[in-house]
């Protein structure tokens, strides 16, 4: 058993697939820290489902875990990395993976990850999946760093393992307590600021001008190009990210995919307090309208991002919004 379920009430098939996930993990470890001894696993390897340009890695990871799944009580297996949803059987669940995130960063040494989500099975294969996020029996994500960690929710708070490499096990330690309600840092990509919508806009700049600003203090800007390693940064000390859409040609509902990425790190954030919408709705409550649907994405510290929400309709008023006001 590649991983530590003691005390946990999961069921024999959800059991199962958690110990398959994690044991890939576990050799997906192994294979990054010996990058470029082995073979170059950022190379290039064409374009997945979405357009986007895939890595050694991320075609690697993919084939690793649709094999290790193949014969579990995954019926239904969609991924970033496929056209088309894979029917392997009639067991009773449906598994949504994004194999490897953070693909552009292999080559430099930054953390990437496994992003994962599971359902129950429904009727037929696409209703398995274009359902709302509040509907997922479980998510979370495997980030591959400094420590190989999984992160999951199984709708009753945040789980947090440590990969053990002297025993290949994965480790179980404290639950993630809850967000912390006030943070200093934002994550987005300021490059693009040209691009995006005016509330988005206002809402940073009010954040750079800092204690000259309207929020009368200074924050900080971090931005990895990594998801799970912004979303392991602010569940362990708040933050807030935006990936807004914005006014570029196929940028329009951002880049992150609804049912890969967003619906399962929203999952896990809300289980930890937090808060996740598209900018003003909750992404658990969007029904994505294919299996690559994309969507716009803000996460983190709940006053935050009901905020960015206040933003859309007043942005000069939703500065001034005390911040007690928005702690509900």
């Amino acid at each position: 058993m590649s991983l530590d379920l003691a005390g946990l009430s999961l069921g024999p098939e959800l059991t199962d697939v958690m110990q398959r996930l994690t044991q890939v993990g576990a050799e997906l470890q192994r294979l990054i820290a010996r990058n470029g001894i082995d073979g170059d696993l950022g190379a290039s390897a064409g374009t997945n489902a979405g357009g986007d340009g895939q890595k050694a890695l991320d075609v690697l990871a993919d084939e690793a875990f649709m094999a290790a799944l193949r014969d579990s009580a995954v019926a239904y297996y969609a991924s970033e990395e496929q056209d088309d949803i894979l029917t392997y059987g009639d067991g009773s669940l449906a598994l949504a993976i994004d194999p490897l995130d953070g693909s552009s960063n292999i080559d430099v040494n930054v953390s990437i990850g496994t992003i994962f989500s599971i359902y129950p099975k429904a009727e037929t294969a696409e209703a398995s999946f274009l359902r709302p996020g509040s509907e997922q029996l479980a998510a979370g994500y495997m980030i591959f760093g400094p420590q190989c960690s999984l992160i999951a929710t199984f709708g009753q708070g945040v789980l947090q393992w440590v990969l053990d490499p002297n025993t290949g096990r994965f480790e179980r330690l404290a639950d993630l307590p809850p967000m912390a309600p006030e943070t200093s840092e934002f994550a987005i990509n300021a490059s693009n600021k040209r691009h995006w919508p005016a509330p988005i806009q206002a809402f940073i700049d009010h954040l750079i001008a800092g204690a000259d600003g309207p929020r009368g203090r200074n924050f900080n800007m971090r931005w990895i190009a990594s998801l799970v390693a912004e979303t392991h940064r602010i569940l362990k000390r708040g933050g807030v990210f935006l990936y807004p859409g914005d006014s570029r040609r196929g940028y329009e509902r951002g880049r992150l995919r609804h049912l890969y990425e967003c619906a399962p790190i929203a999952f896990v954030v809300t289980q930890a307090g937090g808060a996740a919408t598209d900018g003003y709705h909750p992404i658990l409550d969007a029904i994505p309208d294919s299996l690559h649907a994309r969507t716009p994405f803000v996460f983190g510290t709940a006053p935050k991002v009901r905020r960015i929400a206040r933003y859309h309709d007043h942005p000069e008023e939703a500065a001034l919004i005390p911040d007690e006001e928005l702690h509900r």
